[in-house]
């Protein structure tokens, strides 16, 4: 008998519910879906590295950030850097005022390559930037942030101001950014039209696979000793500090790591969608990347998923629809699952789908076994996570109507 990594049947979830993703993704999602809504699919896909990332900062860590924008908008615009480069060969660019250089730049009367575009000229060292970048501007913020012991709703507010801040930037360096218009006209990768119709099937299937990669990743971090610590961090972070774990460097890791993980999103969605804006980096994108968390299940990596995935294809469908009303009625919908499933979408697998196939198999499902008064439980976990820092589940919260 085969036995497989614990990360693909821990508790976070097992290897049935990743085929059951990449079957999806990978045969269902193309097989029913024409050319256009499959780009659209995967563009949504884009927008779930970033959930993804925050099931694993907020859901799991207790760190809730407003200013993924801002790491998504970093690896994207690393992307479009390099793809604007290439874009603007001599010859492509003969009739500008500068040959050679970025249209938005000669209109602004520059008439040299900036210093920090030069580098952008290699693939390599792209690549390298869209995923160091993101994690390094989340370390220097979080480095800044933890080991002063600012958290909660403070935390949130200066993430939101960061990437209002980096917004105004962008818009306001119109030589050097392209402004409120952003990195548009991207048509070549190393010669290759990523606008032809079997790179948008090839993109498609990249972003998939990048995504799953991803997934398995954060399962693999949950599923260990640092995922345990990072649950008991999230319920009793006085309880960790006092024995003995650096709560800070717990922190600043699950932030860069969720920071890395929208870089990629953010590289993917400009190769996906040909171009790179500011509109994707300030508090309104970054606001719905929290949604998307929210909705999907915020205790679940794959729930982020659907969750991005859902609540992109009803923006877009009641903005088909109903386009004077398509932002209130994403409002309701976002209010309703709150209020109806704090735990989002993946709780009504958690309450019932279980219990269904547990029936289906002739057992009984665990929550139908009784378990002993709450007084005899919860005191001796307690006293667990103290001396192991962190062996609390996610579940344990749910039982003790904790978030």
């Amino acid at each position: 008998m085969i036995k497989l990594p614990g990360f693909l049947h821990g508790r976070h979830g097992g290897l049935a519910g990743i085929l059951i993703l990449a079957a999806i993704l990978m045969i269902v999602m193309p097989a029913m879906l024409d050319l256009y809504r499959l780009n659209l699919a995967g563009r949504y896909l884009t927008y779930a590295f970033v959930a993804v990332g925050l099931v694993l900062c907020w859901g799991y860590g207790g760190i809730l950030s407003l200013g993924q924008g801002i790491f998504f908008g970093v690896g994207g615009y690393a992307m479009a850097m390099f793809l604007k480069l290439e874009a603007s060969d001599p010859e492509s660019t003969r009739i500008q005022t500068t040959p050679g250089i970025p249209d938005f730049m000669d209109w602004n009367r520059i008439t040299e390559l900036p210093w920090f575009w030069v580098p952008f000229n290699s693939l390599t060292f792209t690549i390298i930037a869209v995923l160091v970048l993101p994690a390094a501007f989340a370390f220097v913020i979080g480095y800044a942030m933890f080991k002063r012991r600012v958290s909660g709703v403070y935390f949130a507010i200066i993430t939101q101001a960061l990437a209002v801040v980096l917004t105004i930037l962008i818009v306001g360096q119109q030589g050097y950014t392209g402004g409120i218009n952003g990195i548009t006209d991207l048509r070549t990768l190393k010669g290759w039209d990523i606008r032809d119709d079997s790179a948008q099937y090839l993109l498609y299937y990249l972003n998939a696979t990048l995504l799953i990669g991803c997934v398995l990743l954060g399962r693999w971090v949950l599923n260990g000793k640092y995922g345990r610590i990072l649950t008991a961090l999230r319920d009793r972070e006085d309880r960790v500090r006092f024995s003995g774990y650096d709560v800070a460097n717990f922190k600043v890791f699950i932030f860069c790591l969720a920071a890395f993980m929208s870089g990629i999103g953010g590289a993917m969605f400009t190769l996906q969608v040909g171009f790179m804006s500011p509109s994707f980096v300030g508090i309104v994108p970054s606001i719905e990347f929290v949604i998307f968390a929210a909705v999907g299940g915020r205790l679940s990596l794959l729930g982020g998923v659907y969750g991005a995935l859902l609540v992109s294809y009803a923006k877009t469908m009641f903005a088909e629809a109903y386009p004077q009303l398509w932002q209130v009625m994403i409002g309701a919908v976002f209010i309703l699952v709150v209020l109806v499933l704090p735990y989002g979408l993946a709780s009504v697998y958690q309450r019932y789908g279980k219990r269904a196939v547990a029936k289906l198999k002739g057992s009984r499902h665990p929550g139908d076994t009784p378990t002993p008064p709450a007084a005899s439980v919860v005191p001796g976990a307690r006293r667990d996570a103290t001396a192991k820092a962190g062996s609390a589940l996610p579940h344990d919260s749910v039982t003790e109507g904790r978030p």
